[in-house]
């Protein structure tokens, strides 16, 4: 049987003929660029371990990590980039960097944010990690973040939105699973909300039953 790809699946790579983004020439004989990329890598997969602390006020002891949000975030965030008519790619990648700070400075909760200027604390941080990346690299992700933390674009209008709405749906999934405390973060994060998308899904999601999925595709045989 013979298969035939869609339209969209290159048959080869089209890197070469993307003349806006061309490709970075293996680092130019320079290992040091190289161990800086894999370090950089290493700090990303340090939040696989980093614990999101807001959730521990709720009475939540083990929650999901940083890693862990932002993955989901990516994927909220390349939903409303669509409904919303704006550029995913954008979306996702300002999703998927927004907390890689935190592998430095930890995650920090709100009442930590009362005291403390987090906010100069990420931007040193993540201007830190990406001091020595490639020159292309660092510039693409220094524009990307100033992008997102100015809140001026579409782009970055939804892929904070992504990340209030992830945080939402979490809190929502630990009121479903006995922590009811999480049902605080309901009050004022909903109004931070700017896209139109965003608020249905939230209005949505307060009667939403965070465990309806699965139950419609568990198979019991006998």
């Amino acid at each position: 049987m013979s298969l035939t790809r869609p339209r969209w699946c290159a048959m080869k790579s089209s890197v070469k003929k993307n003349k806006k983004r061309p490709p970075i020439k293996a680092f130019g004989g320079d290992r040091g660029k190289a161990i800086a990329a894999l370090n950089f890598f290493a700090e990303a997969g340090l939040l696989k371990r980093v614990k999101r602390s807001g959730w521990w006020v709720a009475g939540i002891e083990n929650p999901e990590t940083v890693a862990e949000h932002c993955f989901r975030c990516a994927v909220i965030g390349y939903f409303l980039a669509y409904c919303e008519g704006v550029d995913p790619f954008k979306v996702v990648t300002m999703t998927l960097f927004n907390d890689i700070h935190e592998a430095r400075i930890n995650d920090l909760h709100k009442m930590g944010h009362h005291y403390i200027d987090f906010r100069r604390a990420e931007q040193k941080a993540f201007a830190d990690q990406i001091a020595d990346l490639e020159k292309k690299v660092k510039g693409a992700l220094q524009a990307m973040r100033e992008d997102y933390d100015r809140q001026l674009s579409r782009e970055s209008i939804v892929a904070r939105d992504a990340d209030i709405l992830e945080c939402l749906i979490q809190a929502k999934e630990y009121v479903d699973n006995g922590y009811p405390v999480a049902r605080t973060f309901f009050k004022r994060a909903p109004d931070c909300l700017k896209t139109a998308t965003a608020r249905k899904l939230w209005r949505q999601a307060t009667s939403w039953d965070s465990h309806a999925w699965w139950q419609n595709v568990v198979k019991f045989e006998r």
